[in-house]
């Protein structure tokens, strides 16, 4: 304790108790806090040195080493990332490609499908154009199935056309079917980088031929059909892509009837097994 026990009075029981306790503990206390000293000598020497070095920082060199292994783990996932990215895009790209290759197909399947014998007028002049009428790259033909939601006074036939022109495959269509001399087709881009499009005839001799209609009327053709009225037994059509090589797909058409049906007929089955169209 800090003060004298003799200049205050205590009771003997108290003077007692504070020697035997309070003393004591401080007395513990204080040798507990108090370090003990470092031996002199080499491990002195060595123990302050262990410190020194657990003080200390990296060095140069160390950061230097681990700023180049970071680059490298860095340049590493890069690398990884930008080819997964890569990757990705040429796979988004060939889907897109493929998918606009098929709606390209199917448009023109289905044309050729719907293909109906109904001739239209208008060349110079005036004359009947053939029901379908056709070369080697270019197809013109009236089809059935031209959508009329808004119930409009108008026919649901439409006249098309299908050509390559300028690396594409472009489809065109009339606004309507007797059209005049000089009109022109509306014209959409069905599929781009074309290189060409090849087209054939099988008429019903089963001969193909390069155009359409024949020269002269086959003597198979239906009674009461005009050289105008007949469609061929099927086209097939050939599209040189310069991506995915040549796509050839043949469509078998419907049997020929007569445009010239009596009304209430057009719906009547035609020959052959074929199906027909009122005008």
């Amino acid at each position: 304790m800090g003060f004298s026990m003799r200049r205050i009075w205590w009771p003997r029981c108290l003077r007692r108790y504070v020697l035997e306790h309070v003393s004591g503990s401080s007395l513990h206390l204080r040798r507990t806090l108090t370090p003990a000293p470092l031996p002199r000598g080499e491990g002195f020497e060595s123990a302050r040195e262990g410190l020194r070095r657990q003080e200390r920082g990296f060095s140069l060199i160390e950061l230097v080493v681990a700023l180049a292994v970071f680059a490298a783990l860095a340049a590493a996932a890069y690398g990884g990332l930008s080819s997964v990215a890569q990757t990705r895009g040429a796979l988004a790209e060939k889907q897109d490609r493929l998918a606009a290759i098929v709606r390209a197909v199917s448009t023109f399947e289905r044309d050729l499908r719907q293909a109906v014998s109904r001739p239209v007028r208008g060349n110079s002049r005036g004359e009947a154009v053939p029901a379908l009428i056709g070369g080697a790259d270019r197809i013109e033909l009236t089809r059935l199935g031209f959508a009329n939601p808004r119930a409009e006074p108008r026919s649901h036939l439409e006249r098309v056309v299908y050509a390559a022109d300028a690396r594409t495959l472009q489809r065109g269509r009339y606004a309507v079917l007797d059209r005049a001399p000089d009109s022109t087709p509306a014209v959409s881009v069905l599929l781009g980088n074309v290189d060409a499009l090849r087209l054939r005839y099988l008429g019903g001799d089963g001969v193909w031929r390069n155009a359409w209609p024949p020269s002269e009327m086959p003597d198979d053709a239906p009674p009461g059909v005009g050289i105008v009225d007949l469609l061929p037994r099927a086209v097939e059509f050939r599209i040189d892509t310069a991506d995915t090589g040549e796509l050839r797909r043949v469509v078998e058409l419907p049997s020929v009837i007569s445009a010239t049906a009596p009304p209430g007929q057009g719906n009547s089955p035609a020959p052959h097994g074929g199906r027909g169209a009122s005008r």
